[in-house]
């Protein structure tokens, strides 16, 4: 028994010491990203920048701020978040419900035709040329319409659901109530880990996404926050290169020697800009998240 106990006690303080380790691999870079962004650039050029701010700056980020489009993009970026992620775990719950329904005609096929779409995709341009024939190019609808639907979270939810206990949902139909007040009155709120996890999976997805805005866009004032900060980080790159094959003895050389701004700690900043949003939100729902995403693992 005293022996037993002596395992257990090693192998907990190896399950610490892993869980030490994992915490540190993740907050270990995110504190360099911080050291890094509000570092003077030229500073940090010089490398020997690790957890900590040697010359403390914030002209990162005023020029990150300083674009004239960003809180236009901001404000894009929040419309097609909220929007969108309503409205699609909405839509994407009510399909995922459908499929659990066990008198669904041809359920089985269906599940595989949405399955099949996740393996194989037409490709940028046929996909470009189906978003042009439905006006949606250049249009904020662009970012919502097409990201409506997720295969991975719909198959989350539909495995979900079928944990839920159907004796109440047949009580309820016994009582007269409809499908519909069934679904948003009973299956939605015994959903709430699952759908706090696919609401999470998919706002990050439309607060990050920059490729929509870059290349399905070409209106300035409907471009999202992402697609902005990208943007601004590849004419910095680019002016870089120009700049240093143009050589140290140039004007605009010596002008942007001036600047205390490299494209490391433009980028840097950026990369809290825009991460920001996700880390303030997240603990709010973090206490739904690994419950709802092992959902439907474990089988009895």
């Amino acid at each position: 028994m005293s022996e037993t106990m002596q395992t257990s006690k090693w192998v907990r303080i190896l399950f610490h010491l892993l869980l030490i380790c994992l915490c540190l691999i993740i907050i270990l870079p995110f504190m360099h990203i911080l050291a890094l962004a509000f570092n003077s650039g030229t500073d940090a050029a010089t490398g020997g920048i690790w957890f900590w701010p040697r010359l403390f700056s914030i002209e990162n980020f005023q020029e990150v701020f300083r674009q004239d489009n960003l809180l236009t993009g901001l404000g894009i970026s929040i419309f097609r978040t909220v929007l969108g992620t309503v409205i699609g775990v909405f839509l994407m719950a009510m399909a995922s419900w459908a499929l659990t329904i066990p008198d669904l005609p041809f359920s089985g096929k269906i599940t595989f035709f949405i399955f099949f779409t996740m393996l194989f995709s037409g490709g940028t341009i046929p996909y470009y040329l189906v978003l042009s024939e439905l006006k949606l190019t250049n249009t904020i609808w662009v970012y919502i319409v097409p990201g409506l639907y997720s295969v991975t979270n719909i198959l989350l939810l539909r495995s979900a659901f079928k944990q839920l206990p159907m004796s109440i949902v047949e009580a309820a139909r016994i009582d007269g109530m409809g499908e519909f007040r069934i679904f948003t009155r009973i299956i939605l709120p015994m959903s709430k880990p699952t759908l706090a996890t696919v609401s999470l999976f998919t706002a990050v997805g439309h607060w990050n996404d920059w490729f929509a805005g870059s290349f399905y866009v070409r209106k300035a004032e409907l471009k999202p926050l992402a697609t902005i900060l990208q943007e601004m980080l590849t004419r910095q790159a680019n002016l870089a290169d120009v700049l240093m094959r143009a050589g140290s003895g140039s004007a605009a050389y010596q002008q942007l020697d001036k600047v205390d701004i490299t494209g490391q700690s433009l980028q840097m900043a950026t990369i809290i800009v825009v991460i920001l949003p996700i880390v303030i939100m997240y603990p709010f729902i973090q206490k739904y998240f690994v419950q709802g995403i092992t959902i439907g693992s474990v089988k009895e």
